[in-house]
């Protein structure tokens, strides 16, 4: 017997589903009694009573029962905090591993080119990833409603900020130097902070602040030598840290709001992002270059590319996993902290020198990463003893003492 997750003004919905899926399944009917006592009645059995509501009338803050006994918020707080850590690392493995497959794209054929296609890219990925969940949808493996216009226009601001992120990032490295464009970068998470903090409400500790001025300091001493920064790549670095702070705290807004799976978001996000992209790659001149350039038109370029929307199918579902189980600041840090692993991966496989500043960096970004760990650690523990206070104040039995 198991307990629905519906709550109503009297208490808890109770559910019973049989034990055996056959045709003649009975149906189950609801009979209050009170007290909050509730009855199932089979229409072809004797009624059985149920034990009584562990949260009484309307009252969710109780333990709730479950097969295997009381849930404890103990036990919630430990699944709350796993969800968080797989969604997190699943976003990290994700990011990574995308980052690392377009490098290979561009080692492998950007000097067959004259200029770049990276709009072009996203293009070829965002479709890909479309076709994959099309045909995760086609054999039943998930579910999400078929296009709506109206389900579009909710979720096209992700989209919008989504654009503006990508020009305004290459905007910036083309008029400054990669150091400054990190600098920024980790002025952007302060940004999303102070935007989660306002918007939802978002506590941050002093260690969290301490964390990111920490990485802020290691980006800074990185780019001591390269410092330089005009009127024009200033604007284009704000522009970026604007948008991209944006596109983070919408997209929590949205995985909230918008009434789609997780999967279903993943198909609106890439065929928006595909719609909104193909038309720039014709203005630009990127999809002319392609079409000209003969040697990209190889089954290995499209396979490599097939691969790169595969993950890209993934890392859309992590990102907005990640969004959804940890916040906008936990996402923004875990953006940061990737550049480590990447710069270590780049070394190890294409053999890309890393400069004493970058090891400052990673060491320094590193120690940041550490103190926010702690600070989420500690957070955990302090929204675990509220709940225990607030049982044992609410219900001073031995049992709450004792979770």
């Amino acid at each position: 017997m198991s307990i629905g997750n519906g709550m109503g003004s009297d208490g808890m919905t109770v559910r019973s589903p049989s034990s055996k899926a056959s045709s003649n399944q009975r149906d189950m009917e609801d009979i209050e009694l009170g007290s909050g006592r509730r009855l199932l009645k089979a229409k072809d059995s004797n009624i059985v009573e149920l034990a009584p509501l562990a949260g009484g009338k309307g009252d969710s803050s109780k333990l709730v029962s479950s097969p295997r006994g009381p849930m404890s918020p103990s036990d919630k707080d430990s699944g709350s905090a796993m969800k968080s850590l797989i969604a997190s690392t699943m976003y990290s493995g994700c990011s990574v591993g995308m980052v690392l497959v377009n490098k290979s794209l561009a080692s492998s054929y950007n000097h067959l080119l004259e200029g770049d296609l990276n709009i072009l890219l996203v293009v070829f990925q965002a479709v890909a990833a479309v076709i994959c969940v099309e045909f995760s949808k086609y054999m039943g493996w998930v579910e999400y409603p078929q296009f709506n216009f109206r389900t579009a226009q909710l979720w096209s601001p992700v989209n919008i900020l989504f654009c503006g992120m990508l020009f305004t990032g290459m905007a910036s490295l083309e008029h400054n130097s990669v150091p400054m464009v990190t600098v920024f970068k980790n002025i952007t998470n302060i940004m999303t902070t102070i935007g989660d903090c306002i918007l939802y409400g978002a506590s941050v500790e002093i260690l969290v602040i301490a964390a990111f001025g920490i990485m802020l300091a290691g980006a800074v001493m990185a780019a001591r030598n390269d410092a330089d920064v005009t009127q024009t790549g200033l604007f284009w670095m704000l522009a970026n840290c604007v948008c991209t702070s944006g596109y983070v705290l919408y997209l929590k807004y949205a995985t909230k709001s918008v009434k789609l799976s997780k999967f279903g978001m993943v198909f609106y996000n890439n065929v928006l992002c595909s719609v909104f992209l193909f038309p720039v790659t014709l203005i630009n001149g990127e999809f002319s270059t392609f079409l000209q350039t003969k040697a990209l038109h190889t089954v290995d370029y499209a396979v490599k590319n097939a691969f790169a929307g595969f993950v890209g199918f993934f890392l859309n579902f992590a990102s907005l996993n990640c969004v959804a189980q940890t916040g906008p600041t936990t996402y923004a840090m875990i953006g940061s902290l990737n550049k480590i692993p990447i710069a270590i991966f780049g070394y190890v496989i294409f053999d890309n020198a890393i400069s004493e500043e970058t090891w400052t960096f990673i060491s320094i970004s590193l120690l940041g990463g550490i103190l926010y760990t702690i600070a989420k650690l500690r957070e955990g523990k302090k929204k675990s003893a509220a709940v225990l206070q607030h049982l044992r104040h609410n219900d001073p039995s031995e049992k709450a003492h004792k979770i």
